[in-house]
Parts: structure tokens; sequence; C-alpha cells
């Protein structure tokens, strides 16, 4: 029996939150992206085996590790904060190696990474998560993204200046996801759900909009030239 193709593509953008994860889930129909209300999971296997599944979704997760520790950056890391730029490249954090992700803990993994400060160790448990969960088979329908790389693409590459963090860091982007994902801001100036801070519906906002270029098959990619870690996964950020 045939399996009925269905005339829209669900899509997701994804970011961290104190609750766990935050999804922003939506369908696209055509051009058209219509979001559906915000929601918490604990877990990200609930993302990853979310149903309906998720065509195509991006979220604020490394995919792709060094084995031993080398520093903060992989090199899509050192191409993205070169990309959004000063101020808003302090918030592309480095990432743990393999080897400090065995830890249990930040302060465990600091020990392998010196370079780990107070909020890397707080974002540990993402990271580690995420380095369990996510495995190569994902990227055919998760891409590893970062919200300030979104809010960048979709300014025309045009680094911003404000912290998304102040009232008006909030409206430029807010403005930016009216222009180029109409509709979508009513859901996102809405009250966000347990577990997740108003900043991180924008963020997920962004995400969903390099979710919809995915699905055209229109992002790119960090770096240009492709590199794959041991166990067979992409290194890259998209936008």
């Amino acid at each position: 029996m045939a399996v009925r193709k269905l005339p829209y593509k669900n899509l997701a953008g994804v970011t961290t939150c104190p609750g766990g994860w935050l999804v922003l889930p939506a369908r696209m129909a055509g051009i058209t992206v219509t979001a559906e209300e915000c929601f918490v999971v604990k877990r990200l296997f609930d993302v990853l085996d979310h149903r309906p599944t998720f065509d195509a979704a991006a979220i604020d997760a490394p995919m792709g590790l060094k084995d031993h520790p080398d520093g903060p950056w992989r090199p899509c890391d050192v191409d993205a904060r070169q990309y959004v730029g000063w101020p808003r490249a302090a918030a592309i954090y480095g990432v743990p190696s393999r080897q400090a992700l065995e830890e249990s803990t930040g302060l465990g993994a600091s020990r392998h990474e010196k370079w780990m400060n107070g909020a890397d160790k707080r974002r540990f448990r993402w990271v580690r998560e995420a380095a369990t969960e996510l495995q190569p088979y994902h990227s055919r329908r998760f891409v590893p993204a970062h919200p300030d790389v979104s809010f960048t693409a979709m300014n025309g590459d045009q680094q911003l200046k404000t912290s998304p963090w102040h009232d008006d860091g909030r409206r430029e982007r807010l403005e930016l996801i009216r222009a180029q994902l109409p509709g979508i801001d009513d859901v996102v100036t809405r009250t966000p759900p347990v577990g997740a801070h108003p900043k991180m519906l924008l963020d997920a906002a962004a995400l969903l909009w390099t979710a919809r270029r995915q699905a055209g098959r229109a992002i790119s990619r960090f770096p240009l030239d492709p590199h794959w870690d041991s166990e067979g996964m992409r290194t890259e950020l998209v936008r």
C-alpha cells in the first residue's frame, strides 16, 4: 500500500532552555510557514523521536566533535564567530572534545578543557546530551545551527550590534522575524512555556527560518570545505 505524501513539511527550530529543549514546530506548504505553539521537553530524545517526524529541523547543538582537547573552537565555530562579528561572536561558545564529554559534569570536563568558564560548565549538560543522542543518520533531518548566525543571515549577512537580552535587541530581532517569517511573531511573543525565557522564543524562530532554508535546500555551511569527525558526523554550522 502506497504511503500518502503529505501536502506540507514539518519543520522545527530547537534551542536549549532551563527546562531542557524548547521546540518551535511549524508546517510549510509551498512557501508559507505556519507556526504551532512552542513547547518544552526535558530530553533531546523526545525531540528526535517527536511525532509527527520533523522533515527539517535546525538545532542549537554541536554536531561533529574533536576527539581530544585542542582549544575551544572547531573550524566551523571560528568561521561563524567571524561571520556574526563583535560583540555577538561571544555568544558562540567553545565545544568540549569527546574526551571531556565522557565526564559527568562540567567541572570534570574543565579538567581536560582549561578554557571552560562558568557559562561553559553550565552548558555542559546540553552539549553532552547532544553528543550522546545525535547520530550521523540524524543529519538527514537535523542540522546544527546557532541563533546569532541565523539572525545575521536574516539581516542580509549584516552583523547585529544589539543584545537579544535588551529591549532594542529584542525589537530588532522581532522586526527580522516579521519580515522573514510573517505571522511567526504572533507565536513567539506569547508567554513562553514553563522552563523557557522570552528571548529563547526569538532564538527558536531564527532557527526555524534556517530549517525552512534547509527544507528548500538553500542552506550554506561553515566551513565551506566539508569535514567529518571520527564517528562520521559532519562538523559544521549552517545558515
